[in-house]
């Protein structure tokens, strides 16, 4: 078992006091001013259900976050959510300035997106689009596509190369080599550019 700082568990062994005065038919209300706890009814239902399932010990109680206060809540949530839906453009960055606004809670853009993504509300990944695409602009779709002006180069076999001549293999020197091969006359193989 990992080590817990003696807050944490003083404060298991009450939760386990608490489940178990409850169980025994005390107040809730009145066991809970006793131990110095908060606990609501929905709360203690869940305590219980964790109490049970980690075999009836103090250990399944210990708080993992060490007593640390959750930074997004439910009303935090619903509140960004509803946000995220009301603009799609917004982006992390712009939401963490607007929960610090809101909520004086302080999150990382990181986090405000692994939230959005659990209920399906981020953008597609990739950048975005600097300006809407017009459609149906004669202007744009006859300009060349610069990123498509050196194609050829990667795809030798192309059917046009830069200057709007024909690619393909090209003509063959005598020696079997493209014509454009670069290379020399003294290259030539000894007794001509025939090989025997």
């Amino acid at each position: 078992m990992e080590d817990h700082p003696a807050a944490v568990i003083e404060r298991a062994k009450r939760l386990e006091q608490l489940l178990q005065r409850v169980a025994q038919g005390e107040p809730l209300e009145q066991v809970c001013a006793e131990l110095d706890l908060a606990v609501d009814a929905k709360r203690l239902a869940k305590l219980q259900a964790k109490y049970e399932a980690g075999g009836r010990t103090w250990e399944a109680l210990l708080d993992g976050r060490y007593g640390h206060p959750k930074k997004a809540h439910s009303a935090l949530r619903e509140w960004l959510y509803e946000r995220k839906r009301q603009d799609k453009a917004l982006t992390a960055p712009e939401l963490v300035d607007e929960l610090k606004a809101q909520f004086q809670v302080e999150l990382s853009a990181g986090h405000v997106n692994y939230l959005l993504r659990k209920v399906a509300l981020t953008r597609p990944p990739g950048r975005v689009p600097s300006r809407p695409a017009a459609e149906n602009d004669p202007a744009e779709s006859e300009a060349p596509s610069p990123s498509l002006d050196n194609a050829g180069i990667f795809f030798p076999g192309s059917s046009q190369t830069r200057d709007g001549h024909h690619g393909g293999r090209g003509e063959l020197s005598g020696d079997g080599l493209p014509a454009a091969s670069g290379r020399q006359p003294h290259d030539t193989p000894a007794g001509g550019g025939e090989r025997t």
